[in-house]
């Protein structure tokens, strides 16, 4: 089971070379990867907000081996070509060390969809997710792609440089637990950022539910967002080969998204992650 970093990039963090600085002070002290959160705007008291797509080009432009990416981007309320160029330019600038995350983001007053009009019935957002996604992994893998969908058109485009890996860059698509369709959507991919699970036997169930789906576990990625104590009295508890045992594969952990300091997060970043 991998380790990996999910940072806001919020008030204390929302500068771009900060977030580089916690990119490298991640891969100095043995963190497998660091995820940035993607939101426009965040529930009071969160003010200061960065842009991911930056962080990303700082922290990749200066670190080596970590994996990074945003987690999870809301493609819904981007246009998926723009989004797939970004991932390209990324993905090349890292050597191929970008994992993508994608989801149908949330919808609530301080939140990035109703103040800006964005589509907010949530079946008309799964089926735009569906076609941008569709565009997307074209896109980054070189294809020609011809869609004409309800909500997106992609008319006889390909792009190059296509993606570094010949199956496109990896991509992870987001659900809450235990909610079916995002489980079937995370199926067609690469892996599932899994949300509100709590206990390792959940995970069980979602690799049981994600193999009826069609996903092929032998190459899938299952990853969990679990607060650490922010006393690390967490960091070396059997708890974590359970999770392990349950066929986790990323187990994502980090401080926020409130009030969050620089320099406690720095010294949390370089405490490193937990090893069972």
């Amino acid at each position: 089971m991998k380790h990996g970093l999910f940072l806001p990039p919020f008030d204390g963090l929302a500068d771009a070379a900060r977030m580089g600085d916690l990119a490298v002070t991640a891969e100095e002290s043995g963190w497998d990867g660091i995820f940035v959160w993607d939101h426009l705007r965040y529930s009071p008291p969160v003010r200061d907000i960065a842009d991911t797509y930056t962080c990303l080009a700082v922290m990749a432009s200066r670190t080596s081996r970590i994996v990074l990416g945003p987690m999870v981007t809301p493609l819904i309320r981007r246009r998926p070509h723009v989004v797939a160029r970004q991932a390209l330019t990324l993905d090349h600038l890292s050597h191929g060390r970008l994992i993508m995350g994608f989801g149908l983001g949330d919808d609530y007053p301080e939140g990035d969809l109703a103040c800006f009009g964005e589509l907010r019935e949530l079946a008309s957002r799964a089926r735009a997710l569906d076609e941008s996604l569709d565009v997307f992994s074209g896109l980054v893998r070189g294809e020609e792609v011809h869609l004409h969908g309800e909500f997106v058109t992609a008319q006889d485009v390909s792009y190059q440089p296509s993606a570094v890996r010949s199956t496109g860059v990896p991509t992870w698509t987001a659900g809450r637990w235990p909610h079916l369709g995002p489980i079937r959507r995370a199926a067609r991919y690469d892996g599932m950022m899994a949300i509100q699970i709590t206990e390792p036997s959940h995970a069980r169930e979602l690799r049981e539910r994600l193999a009826d789906a069609g996903a092929d576990l032998d190459h899938f990625d299952v990853a969990i967002w679990g607060q650490r104590d922010e006393r690390l009295e967490y960091r070396d508890d059997e708890r974590y080969e359970e999770w392990a045992s349950a066929g986790v594969t990323w187990f994502l952990t980090g401080p926020g998204p409130f009030h969050l300091d620089f320099v406690e997060v720095r010294d949390y970043v370089a405490a490193g992650p937990p090893r069972y």
